[in-house]
């Protein structure tokens, strides 16, 4: 009797080192983790009773002061043409003349007669401005 009772231990001794080492050498590569419960799931309690004290709502003020509706209409806005920058005297003249635009060499009355010269070297009349 006492060695059937051993038998019996030792065979559950033998199972029990053998799934040791089995789960020892699967524990190494397993990725996932595993949660080993009891089979009894918890949910929490059943009931959830209200709370004892509501807070109240926010409060909505109106704004203090009525506030008229925009124009239907808005005028545009005022331009300001700049002023002319004053010149300098006898700086910064030049010379039209028909198509040719040149560079006074000399100070002259704006208006008074010049000449530019043209793409083959002639004389194009034009005004000083």
């Amino acid at each position: 009797m006492m060695s059937g009772s051993l038998h019996f231990f030792r065979r559950l001794a033998i199972v029990m080192a053998l799934c040791g080492a089995f789960a020892g050498l699967t524990a190494g590569s397993a990725l996932a983790r595993v949660f080993v419960g009891i089979g009894i799931p918890f949910y929490g309690p059943g009931y959830y009773p209200p709370p004892v004290y509501y807070p109240p709502p926010p409060a909505y003020f109106p704004p203090p002061v009525y506030y008229p509706p925009p124009p239907v209409y808005y005028p545009p806005p005022q331009t300001y043409t700049p002023a002319p920058a004053p010149r300098a005297s006898g700086a910064g003249q030049s010379c039209y003349a028909g198509p040719y635009v040149c560079p006074m060499d000399r100070p002259a009355p704006t208006g008074a007669s010049c000449y530019c010269l043209g793409n083959a070297g002639q004389r194009v009349s034009g005004r000083v401005n």
